[in-house]
């Protein structure tokens, strides 16, 4: 592989929640290789204290994760997309160029206990992480 980052976009309803965990856990565990960024269909106005105090619970960053609107980046070069709730993959915009897409939806524990946001946390990071990886072609975790 190049010394070239793969841009990777989580896209979900309202960028609260499952996107900016999607975003942080791959920006960590796939940081040497992928630059992941999220947005929403909708964006709420603030990322869900939930998913924040799991990120952090994790020991994973949270500075500059808030809410974005997808028109905020949908001119950037992204190699892969990814939706992670149903209305995202309805309402996934087309692109300016083509760009491969995955969908892998997962629970939204908007409103649940701090419990329900671990479990997505680490939902996504037992099957999300390994996903992208294999969509850009990285391979296997040394």
């Amino acid at each position: 592989m190049s010394d070239h980052f793969r841009n990777v976009l989580f896209l979900c309803t309202g960028n609260s929640c499952r996107s900016q965990m999607a975003e942080a856990l791959v920006n960590h565990d796939l940081g040497g290789a992928v630059h992941a960024q999220s947005a929403g269909i909708r964006p709420q106005s603030v990322v869900a204290e939930g998913a924040i105090e799991a990120l952090r619970l994790a020991g994973l960053p949270t500075a500059g994760l808030h809410p974005k609107d997808i028109d905020a980046v949908i001119d950037q070069p992204f190699d892969l997309v990814v939706t992670l709730c149903d209305n995202a993959r309805e309402a996934c915009p087309v692109f300016p160029r083509q760009v491969p897409s995955i969908h892998l939806p997962f629970h939204d524990p908007h409103g649940e206990p701090l419990e329900g946001f671990i479990a997505v946390r680490d939902d996504i990071r037992a099957r999300l992480v390994p996903a992208v990886r294999e969509a850009l072609g990285l391979g296997a975790r040394p």
